[in-house]
């Protein structure tokens, strides 16, 4: 026995000298101090032993366990130290070496132009009103004063979901459904998406985006909206901007309009983006029609109102000299990342 645990200590100095792994060390850990190692086996085995014997043995097996534990106690710790800098080695950053660009996104420029049209009517006080993409037939026509017979209701223009529910061809509606909601005094803007039934080509889209603008108050003027119209168009593109409107029909304004804006391209001398006449149609609009007013029972006596209306696909090709509507929708980055 005591030969035996003399060659267990030797075997535990020779192993742990060449282990270098703490995977290794418990290996050596497991083969000697386990519960099936070699001097367990030992321990377990004294029971067949006198006495004396058994004394004089035990104090022998508990030395060289003792002895053993010591050894792997400093094993361990050195081991995991290795570790510990071969894994701070392989983490290492040089700080010295240049960083990594990562590309940067950039807003699609159907945002970009949304958001500064919203910014020059927040600044005169307007707020954001928001509303269905799919709506109703009475929200879509009816109650913007649409004839029964009127051509938009056709299916060769609107999307239809069923008899009553489409998808919403202006941002209009929102008009609607906030007469219904508030009470005047009223100044909201209706940014979103709408959709048509257009085939697609360099000026047309089945879906597009407009912004809508309402006010109702009382004493409302056609002279308070050709003036707010100006002074948005001199916002958007220069103080050298100037303003020309024209008699049009919308069914749910009237009087109404078509505003036109001096070409920022030749100040209206004349060139091809306005086809030399000096003018680029903007928007419609015009004075809030009684029958609307009525749909949001506001006493058309007391009240008047103004509404506009805008393509915003319109407004980011001729401010961004974007000559094919499609571009907006093909996702390419190489024209999106034009408009950082």
């Amino acid at each position: 026995m005591q030969t035996k645990l003399t060659s267990i200590l030797k075997e535990a100095k020779d192993r742990l000298a060449e282990a270098t792994t703490i995977a290794e060390t418990e290996e050596v850990r497991v083969r000697l101090l386990g519960k099936k190692g070699q001097l367990t086996e030992i321990l377990r085995s004294m029971g067949s032993i006198s006495p004396e014997e058994r004394k004089v043995l035990g104090q022998a097996a508990n030395s060289v366990r003792s002895e053993i534990e010591s050894m792997l106690e400093e094993k361990f710790a050195e081991v995991k130290n290795a570790a510990r800098d071969l894994k701070f080695r392989a983490e290492r950053i040089d700080v010295t070496e240049p960083g990594k660009q990562r590309p940067l996104g950039t807003k699609h420029p159907i945002s970009v132009t949304i958001d500064e049209i919203s910014k020059v009517f927040m600044n005169m006080g307007y707020s954001i009103a928001e509303g269905p993409e799919i709506e109703t037939v009475y929200f879509n026509f009816d109650a913007l004063n649409a004839a029964p017979n009127h051509p938009s209701r056709d299916m060769t223009d609107t999307f239809y979901i069923d008899d009553d529910i489409l998808l919403r061809t202006q941002t209009s509606p929102v008009q609607a459904r906030t007469l219904l909601k508030q009470k005047p005094p009223i100044k909201i803007i209706s940014p979103g998406r709408c959709f048509r039934f257009d085939t697609p080509d360099a000026t047309h889209s089945p879906m597009f985006h407009q912004v809508e603008g309402l006010l109702v108050d009382e004493g409302v003027s056609m002279a308070d909206l050709k003036g707010t119209l100006d002074s948005f168009a001199k916002q958007l593109f220069g103080s050298d901007a100037k303003t020309n409107f024209r008699p049009h029909f919308f069914p749910f304004t009237e009087p109404s309009a078509e505003m036109d804006v001096s070409c920022f391209k030749c100040g209206g001398k004349g060139c091809r983006v306005c086809k030399g006449s000096g003018w680029i149609e903007i928007l419609g609009c015009g004075m809030v029609h009684p029958n609307v007013l009525d749909v949001g029972g506001i006493d058309t006596e007391r009240y008047t109102g103004f509404a506009f209306g805008m393509g915003v696909e319109r407004i980011a090709m001729l401010k961004y000299g974007v000559d094919d509507i499609r571009l907006f929708y093909e996702n390419d980055m190489r024209f999106i990342e034009q408009f950082k």
